[in-house]
């Protein structure tokens, strides 16, 4: 028989909503004729819907991380509450007797086997036409566009320079508005990266008037939009003089520049590692206004290397209810094929399918094995990350911990094994608090813990400051923010 758990089920559902419904199902009995196949990777039932007939419905474990569902419903959505329903059933402990695979449904699952012996044929044939040879790039096209992103930075460079000379503080209403419109403009000339965070800005400013730490923040962020036109107008001159330069795969500057890796890409120039296994310690979900995208951003502990790697989905604006949203992840996941996006701290992952497992202590033992013993350690790393202007801005590690004290004036600073302290506080950007959490906590699940912490840098008050994420404990992850 196959084993799964509610995470792993709640981890197909297309949003919360369905696995709410697919739950409710389970409890109002609607489910019956609950079967599984001889082997146990095929589990098939009926559940009552609102006619006088009821939905077939099952879920095929061939392939045990990527079940495929078949219902009998009109519902578009995929996996629908039915499917979902029908998985929660059988996590939840009810029985499901062995039963002859009906014709039909057996019909569409050798068609479906069919369909996949004919994939992979197809795909390992392309695997060797494309080993066999390079990847024809289109120079003229290439050309072309690093001509119009090249005035692009001209343009954003000539915005930035009239902005420092008429000053921050004198920016209206009609200046906003001229450079959302510039922001427009620059989408024209590829450069996605130039607009978001020139839109970011344009949101600093806006804020400015109710705020005025913002014009502090946004003088960071002006800085920030300099700096990367001058690591971007040499980057594409170099690609201009030879369009078979090999891609920058130490930074993000690629995706800066509006280009979109693919996974076939970044296994060319080896960004990807086999058999790896993962732990999420966190999830968080925000609204990226700067970026017009929701964005689901889990973090997780490579186990085998002890790095913090995370995964982002983002979700535009217009298409974000046709897109399955992230959720938190409670198990630890066996990857066959981990994809790394170029970048330096936290690199961004990804990874197709994988295999379920419950954490255990080994993986508890290993995150307070790697969590950096020295605060003094922890924050030279993050420095040298913010000093970077193509860096993550919010980067996130682990530390250990050795107790969480109250200062005279209410702040809640974190003690490292050493006796060294870090004020911590909660990152503006995403309007989410955990630091005061910590408050509720007994003092023993603190000490001799390790903690995950999102770096900020406070350009107001030229402090850094760390949000606590979760608590590791030799027994459990504490999350805070899930």
């Amino acid at each position: 028989m196959i084993a799964l758990t509610e995470a792993f089920v709640d981890s197909l559902a297309p949003n919360l909503a369905a696995a709410k419904n697919g739950r409710d199902l389970v409890k109002k009995n609607k489910l019956s004729s609950l079967h599984r196949s001889q082997g146990g990777e095929l589990l098939f039932g009926e559940c009552a819907g609102s006619g006088s007939s009821g939905y077939q419905c099952s879920a095929d474990f061939v392939v045990p991380d990527k079940p495929v569902f078949r219902c009998s419903c009109p519902s578009r959505q995929f996996p629908c509450k039915h499917g979902l329903g029908l998985l929660y059933a059988y996590t939840g402990g009810r029985e499901f007797t062995v039963a002859e695979v009906p014709a039909d449904l057996e019909a569409k699952r050798e068609k479906a086997e069919q369909r996949q012996v004919q994939k992979a044929k197809v795909e390992a044939e392309g695997d060797s036409a494309e080993a066999a040879k390079p990847r024809k790039v289109n120079k003229s096209a290439l050309a072309k566009k690093i001509a119009s992103q090249l005035e692009g930075l001209a343009l954003l460079e000539k915005l930035a320079y009239s902005l420092i000379r008429g000053g921050l503080t004198t920016i209206d209403a009609k200046g906003i508005k001229q450079i959302g419109e510039h922001v427009t403009q620059l989408g024209n000339h590829f450069l996605p990266g130039g607009q978001n965070e020139l839109r970011r800005l344009a949101l600093l400013l806006k804020e400015a008037g109710e705020r005025e730490s913002s014009y502090a923040d946004a003088v960071e962020q002006l800085a920030l939009i300099h700096a990367m036109i001058r690591k971007g107008r040499p980057y594409l001159s170099a690609k201009q003089a030879d369009p078979d330069l090999t891609p920058d795969t130490e930074s993000a500057i690629e995706e800066w520049l509006g280009h979109a890796w693919q996974l076939a890409e970044l296994q060319e120039h080896g960004l990807v590692e086999f058999d790896r296994e993962l732990v999420q310690l966190s999830f968080i979900s925000y609204d990226d206004e700067a970026r017009q995208e929701y964005v689901d951003a889990g973090y997780w502990l490579d186990t085998g290397t002890g790095e913090i790697f995370r995964t982002m989905h983002y979700r535009p604006y217009k298409a974000a209810k046709h897109i399955k949203e992230e959720d938190s992840f409670f198990e630890a996941a066996s990857v066959s094929k981990l994809y790394a996006y170029p970048g330096t701290m936290n690199r961004r992952v990804r990874f197709d399918g994988m295999t379920p497992s419950p954490v255990n202590e080994g993986h508890l033992a290993k995150a307070l094995e790697i969590a950096e013993p020295s605060l003094a350690e922890a924050v030279k790393r993050v420095k040298n990350e913010l000093k970077n202007p193509l860096g993550n801005k919010q980067p996130v590690l682990l530390l250990g911990v050795e107790q969480v004290r109250e200062t005279s004036s209410g702040e809640l600073v974190l003690v490292d094994r050493g006796g060294q302290m870090l004020q911590l506080g909660d990152v503006p950007r995403f309007g989410r608090g955990t630091t005061s959490l910590l408050r509720l906590l007994p003092r023993e699940r603190l000490e001799g813990a390790a903690m995950l912490l999102m770096f900020h840098h406070l350009p107001h008050t030229g402090r850094l400051i760390a949000q606590p994420l979760s608590i590791i404990q030799s027994s459990q992850i504490i999350r805070l923010w899930y």
